[in-house]
């Protein structure tokens, strides 16, 4: 599988995880070289999507802060 393949791979995934963990950052914020430089190493379309919701767990319980605060 080619980088530019599993990156098309992370944004359907994405896509059809949209309101769940963060993924709608996929869709709204990241560039193709964003996702890319965030599953760098990964080998599998699994192992890049394992890789990229860590750190989307992070940006998704940030939002939730921040949204509770202004409540």
């Amino acid at each position: 599988m080619t980088q530019q393949e599993m990156i098309e791979g992370i944004k359907a995934h994405a896509r059809k995880n949209y309101e769940k963990g963060g993924w709608d950052y996929v869709i709204e914020c990241y560039s193709d070289e964003d996702i890319a430089s965030k599953i760098e190493g990964a080998t599998t379309l699994l192992g890049a999507i394992r890789k990229l919701s860590k750190s989307l767990k992070d940006v998704n319980d940030y939002r939730r802060d921040i949204q509770a605060e202004a409540f």
